[in-house]
């Protein structure tokens, strides 16, 4: 069965939301959605399944959409669990891809702002010939990011 739905956003979990949210608003010009949240009592454990839970943190809007938009969830938990070590081949979550004008000037951009690189700068061909360069690299908090362009 096939449910009628809309994507909303995705959620990252951030060692220090506002610090995670400086950098998305600055380097990648997504725009903050208010309210903050500030969750925490019976009704958040109760969702949480976590004891004592506390959660602050914020939406941010993506780049290249209008209000109402999918956004990019950073919040902030307390208590919270270590993160295992970055890789782009780790099942699950794997990244958030930012399509960009220039991937040498936003690799460049990344890194300024307190992002590392994983990999070096490629262009893959696509089966249909379309190419795309791209580049793998991590937030400040090493969540990986996917700069790509393609050519048309």
């Amino acid at each position: 069965m096939t449910i009628k739905a809309r994507y909303v956003h995705t959620n990252l979990v951030a060692k220090n939301w506002r610090a995670l949210a400086h950098f998305y608003v600055e380097v990648f010009d997504c725009v903050p959605v208010p309210p903050e949240r500030d969750y925490r009592g019976s009704q958040f454990d109760l969702l949480t399944g976590i004891e004592s839970a506390h959660l602050t943190g914020m939406h941010l809007r993506l780049p290249g959409f209008d209000e109402g938009g999918p956004t990019l969830e950073l919040f902030q938990y307390e208590p919270v669990l270590g993160k295992p070590s970055t890789a782009v081949n780790r099942q699950g979550f794997g990244h958030i891809a930012f399509e960009v004008a220039s991937v040498t000037e936003a690799r460049d951009a990344v890194m300024e702002a307190g992002g590392a690189v994983i990999g070096d700068i490629v262009t893959l061909t696509t089966a249909t010939g379309t190419k795309v360069t791209l580049i793998y690299m991590t937030d400040p908090e090493g969540n990986i990011i996917e700069l790509q362009r393609w050519d048309k």
